[in-house]
């Protein structure tokens, strides 16, 4: 499975990264998301990267298998 972030819908709020900040980080210019680690090879990744995708005030995250 994948992480992967629309940046043209991203409004740089930063929950994806105050909430896993070993999945994502934010661009220091415009705050726009930056995946960190988009291959989750482990379940325990896998549940984080979905609970900060429904979390995500943008809907700019997705998880794809």
């Amino acid at each position: 499975m994948k992480i992967a972030a629309d940046t043209g819908k991203c409004v740089g709020a930063g929950l994806c990264a105050l909430t896993e900040p070993d999945l994502f980080d934010q661009r220091e210019e415009d705050g726009t998301v930056v995946v960190l680690n988009a291959e989750l090879e482990h379940e325990l990744l896998v549940q984080k990267a979905r609970r900060v995708v429904r979390t995500c005030p943008s809907q700019a995250l997705s998880l794809v298998e």
